[in-house]
């Protein structure tokens, strides 16, 4: 039985999902991993329940009825991963720009330093971005400058989805009132634990765009990542967080 969880969400990842599944659970630190799919109509699922034969017990699957939003698929996850007694819990993307090599660093900034939460950071140490235009750049680093501006919270990359979370963290979350469900429920998971006052920690790692698949990026999810942090701020002062 493995202490950690890596949830994975997935929509139309049938190219990346094998290999992100085996790079994962055959690292040297034994990693569970749990698929949140939106009912993928290139049937990544079918894929997952494939590999569920070759790895049982360390592969799990959640299929949704459709596709509902990257933040209501990790709810979902964190939810499951908590009634199944997981102590560190991991987001992860499936297309490889977050190398599984990595979650070793993250889990031992939890594990064996005092990070309630850690970040897998493409900014703690300049840029470590491969692979994206320069306006997509520009766009990351300054969406985290103005995060950092607006809320106070002394992180780099705010809307970084490659992170540890200690259990007691979500525990201490109402995991029902988290708002939003694109980019700026990064934000949002973030200054939830910023305000309960628990230790963050950056731990920097070499962000590589995807190479195979589509990205789920688009001006609406940047749209609600910008205002959203407003409202965030907003509640915060109101204590209506």
């Amino acid at each position: 039985m493995s202490d950690c969880i890596v949830i994975i969400p997935t929509y139309n990842e049938i190219e990346n999902i094998e290999s992100i599944v085996r790079a994962t659970l055959t690292l040297r630190k034994h990693f569970h991993v749990l698929i949140i799919d939106d009912n993928s109509p290139d049937h990544t699922a079918e894929k997952v329940q494939e590999l569920q034969q070759e790895f049982q017990g360390k592969l799990f699957l959640e299929k949704r009825s459709k596709k509902s939003g990257l933040g209501t698929a990790y709810v979902h996850g964190f939810k499951w991963a908590l009634q199944h007694k997981y102590q560190y819990i991991f987001e992860m993307d499936a297309d490889f720009s977050h190398n599984p090599n990595d979650l070793e660093k993250l889990y031992n900034a939890c594990h064996l330093a005092d990070a309630d939460l850690a970040i897998g950071s493409r900014y703690v140490t300049g840029v470590n971005v491969v692979n994206w235009p320069l306006s997509r750049v520009l766009m990351s680093y300054f969406a985290s400058v103005y995060v950092k501006m607006i809320t106070g919270m002394k992180i780099h990359d705010a809307t970084a989805g490659f992170v540890c979370y200690k259990r007691i963290v979500l525990e201490s979350i109402n995991l029902d009132k988290i708002k939003f469900i694109g980019y700026a429920f990064q934000i949002e998971m973030k200054y939830r634990t910023f305000a309960k006052s628990f230790q963050i920690v950056e731990v920097p790692i070499i962000f590589t765009d995807r190479t195979k698949g589509q990205s789920k990026m688009s001006s609406a999810i940047f749209k609600e990542a910008v205002l959203g942090v407003i409202s965030l701020r907003i509640r915060k002062f109101f204590n209506r967080l």
